[in-house]
């Protein structure tokens, strides 16, 4: 019961709930959207079934969290460190965090991935110029 008095334990209860209320929120919103695009008679079970299995797949990840920090046993050591399954996850969910948010920053700095899915851009300037490609409209910019 020493568990009862454990500040850290209330913390994380309290940071775990204010997540799922903010999650819980926004999935309220999201399926709203998306039920009011169904035709009347449909929106009812559309409603119940959405939020129903929002929250058994809510539940279900957390249980997969709680089972994967639970993996604490050593699978093998590296410089005299033991990793455990725990590690590789955390690593592998660190690793991911890093090269997404760099790609990201990458993107808004450079612009290099909306030009290289698209295609070149055409050039802008007045309507006249803007069918290319136009050596004159080049000339006459410069």
């Amino acid at each position: 019961m020493d568990w009862v008095a454990d500040p850290h334990l209330w913390i994380a209860f309290a940071t775990l709930a204010a997540l799922e209320i903010v999650l819980g929120i926004d999935n309220v919103v999201f399926i709203s959207i998306l039920v009011g695009k169904l035709p009347e008679k449909q929106r009812s079970l559309a409603y119940r079934l959405g939020l129903g299995l929002a929250m058994v797949m809510r539940m279900l990840l957390l249980l997969s969290i709680s089972w994967m920090m639970g993996l604490t046993r050593p699978l093998f050591s590296v410089l005299g460190a033991e990793v455990s399954g725990r590690d590789l996850v955390l690593i592998a969910g660190g690793l991911f965090l890093v090269a997404k948010s760099t790609f990201e920053i990458h993107d808004r700095l450079e612009g290099t991935r909306a030009t290289s899915r698209s295609g070149p851009r055409p050039p802008s300037g007045p309507p006249s110029c803007r069918s290319w490609p136009s050596t004159s409209c080049f000339l006459s910019t410069r």
